[in-house]
C-alpha cells in the first residue's frame, strides 16, 4: 500500500500542469543546488584545520560536539518556518479499504525520504572522514554519521508537528525564537553551557558501542507524537472547526481604513497576508531574517568591508520589501479581474501598494535599529541602505511586479514553494543589490567607499524627491501590463 501511495504522488507531481512550464526556473535551482552542495563538501573537508587555527588550544571533533545541540535548535527553527507540511487528498482514501494506520504513516514517513533533508551530510560525512576517522577509528565515524541522521529524523518529523500545534501563527515562531535566545543566554552569562554538556553527551555516544543508539529515541518520540495528533485530528471537520473559529476571529483594520480607498486595499492586502498558508510564511521568513546581521555584524573580520556591511544593510532594512515586493500585484491573481472591475482607479491601486511597501521598509528599518549598537559604521551604512530601498529599490519592485503574470496559489503550499516564480524574479536582483555593492568596490579600489556612500544616498534621495513621476511611468507600465496580467492570472498551474 506504501508503494501505491508514492506512486500516486509521483503521478500528481508530474502530470500537475506547471511541472513541465518553470524549466528555466528548475535549472537554475539545481545549479544553485550544486553550488551550495560543493560549498558543504569543501566547507567539512577544510573545517578542521580552520577550527584549529581558530581554537588550536580545543579538539575540532569536541567543538562540533558541542555545537550540535545548537545546530538541532537553529535547524529546527529553520524547519518549522520552513518546511512544507506533507499532504494527501484525504477524503479520496478515507472511502477505500485503506487503514488510517496507513495514510497517518504516509504523511510522517513521505518527508523522511525528501533528499533534501539530508543535505547536511554532504558536510558532516567529509568532515567525519577528515577528523573523526584517523583519529577515533571506522566504529565511531560510522556512530557519528548515525546520529546526525536520527537527528536529521527528529527535526524533519518534530517541525511540522509544531507547525500543525500552533496552525502556522505567529506564536510558534516567537516560542522558539524565545526559546533560541535563552539557550544562547545561558551560554553567554555562563549560567549553563550547553556547549560542555553536548560535547560531553556526544563524545560519549561516539565512542561507546551500542549506547549512541538511544538517539534514535528522541525520532521515535516525534514519530508518535505526531500519531498521538492524527488520533485527535484525523477527520477534516476538525481542521475546519479551527480555521472557521479562527477565521471568524480576524482582525478589521478600521484604523487604516480611514484613509479612503487606498486605506481600504492596504487593509484587504494586510488580511491577504495573514489569511494564507504561503504569505504567513513568507511573513514568519521575513522576521527571522532580521537577525541576519548578527552573522557578519559581530565578526570583526567584515568591519572594515564596505561592501558586505552595505549588502547586509540593504537585506536586513527592507526585508519585508524583498520577500513581499515581487508579489504585490500576483497575490491578488485569484481576484485581479474582480478587482479590475471594480470603482478603483490605476493611480490608487498603485499608491497602495507604494504606501504597503514604504511602510514595509519603515518597520524593518525600525526593528533594525538595535545594530546601531555594534558602532557608527553600522549607523551609516543602515542609514543609506534605508534611503537606497525607499529611493530606489521600491519602484524597482512594484515596475518588476508588472511583467510578472504567473498567478500564485496562495493557500497551496508555504516557504521553498516555487509555483508562480519565473527568471524574472532572479532578474530583479541585479537592481536591488548588485548596483549598490558594485559601485563601493569600484571607488574601493581609490580609497574612496564614503563618495561611493554618498552617491548611493544622493540616488535613493532623488527617488524621494521624484516620486510622484516615477509613481506615473509605474502606472503607465501598468495600464500597459494590465490585460496581459488578467490573461496570465487566469491561468492555473
Amino acid at each position: 500500500m506504501y508503494k501505491t501511495l508514492f506512486w500516486h504522488y509521483w503521478l500528481q507531481t508530474v502530470r500537475a500542469p506547471g511541472y513541465y512550464k518553470n524549466l528555466i526556473v528548475n535549472i537554475f535551482v539545481g545549479l544553485m543546488a550544486l553550488y551550495f552542495l560543493a560549498i558543504l563538501v569543501m566547507l567539512g573537508l577544510f573545517l578542521p584545520n580552520l577550527l584549529m587555527e581558530i581554537a588550536p588550544q580545543k579538539n575540532p571533533t569536541d567543538i562540533v560536539m558541542g555545537g550540535i545541540i545548537y545546530a538541532v535548535i537553529a535547524i529546527l527553527m529553520m524547519r518549522y518556518i520552513m518546511q512544507p507540511l506533507s499532504k494527501i487528498n484525504l477524503e479520496s482514501y478515507q472511502v477505500l479499504p485503506v487503514k488510517r494506520d496507513t495514510l497517518v504513516n504516509y504523511l510522517l514517513l513521505k518527508p523522511l525520504l525528501n533528499p533534501l533533508n539530508y543535505i547536511a551530510l554532504c558536510f558532516v560525512i567529509p568532515f567525519a572522514i577528515k577528523e573523526i576517522y584517523p583519529t577515533l577509528g571506522a566504529l565511531s565515524f560510522f556512530r557519528f554519521i548515525f546520529i546526525v541522521v536520527f537527528l536529521i529524523w527528529f527535526n524533519t518529523l518534530m517541525a511540522p508537528l509544531l507547525k500543525r500545534k500552533f496552525n502556522n501563527i505567529l506564536v510558534g515562531v516567537v516560542l522558539l525564537l524565545i526559546i533560541g535566545g535563552a539557550v544562547f543566554a545561558l551560554e553567554y552569562y555562563k549560567i549553563l553551557s550547553l556547549f560542555e554538556v553536548s560535547q560531553s553527551v556526544f563524545g560519549f555516544l561516539i565512542t561507546t558501542p551500542l549506547v549512541w543508539v538511544s538517539v534514535i529515541s528522541l525520532s521515535l518520540l516525534a514519530f508518535f507524537l505526531n500519531k498521538l495528533f492524527f488520533a485527535r485530528n484525523y477527520y477534516t471537520e476538525s481542521f475546519e472547526r479551527i480555521s472557521k473559529r479562527r477565521g471568524a476571529e480576524s482582525q478589521k483594520f478600521t484604523f487604516i481604513e480611514r484613509y479612503g480607498k487606498i486605506g481600504e486595499i492596504i487593509s484587504l492586502e494586510i488580511k491577504l497576508v495573514l489569511r494564507h498558508k504561503r504569505t504567513k510564511s513568507t511573513l514568519y521568513t521575513a522576521i527571522f531574517f532580521l537577525f541576519y546581521g548578527l552573522i557578519f555584524y559581530p565578526n570583526p573580520t567584515y568591519a572594515d568591508k564596505s561592501a558586505w556591511l552595505l549588502f547586509v544593510a540593504v537585506f536586513v532594512t527592507g526585508t519585508g520589501m524583498l520577500m513581499f515586493g515581487q508579489w504585490i500585484i500576483n497575490w491578488d491573481g485569484s481576484h485581479f479581474d474582480f478587482l479590475m472591475s471594480r470603482n478603483i482607479d490605476t493611480s490608487t491601486y498603485i499608491r497602495a501598494n507604494y504606501t504597503l511597501m514604504l511602510a514595509l521598509c519603515i518597520v524593518s528599518f525600525i526593528l533594525t535599529t538595535p545594530y546601531f549598537l555594534f558602532g557608527k559604521n553600522v549607523i551609516i551604512h543602515h542609514l543609506v541602505a534605508f534611503v537606497y530601498n525607499v529611493g530606489v529599490n521600491i519602484y524597482v519592485y512594484i515596475f518588476a511586479a508588472t511583467l510578472n503574470t504567473k498567478r500564485l496559489e496562495l493557500s497551496r503550499g508555504s516557504s521553498m514553494n516555487m509555483q508562480g516564480v519565473s527568471y524574472k524574479n532572479f532578474l530583479v536582483m541585479i537592481p536591488l543589490l548588485v548596483i549598490p555593492i558594485g559601485l563601493i568596490q569600484l571607488f574601493a579600489i581609490f580609497s574612496a567607499t564614503y563618495i561611493a556612500l554618498i552617491i548611493i544616498t544622493l540616488l535613493g534621495l532623488s527617488g524621494i524627491v521624484f516620486r510622484e513621476p516615477l509613481l506615473r511611468v509605474i502606472e503607465k507600465q501598468f495600464l500597459r501590463r494590465k490585460y496581459a496580467l488578467c490573461d496570465g492570472f487566469r491561468k492555473k498551474e
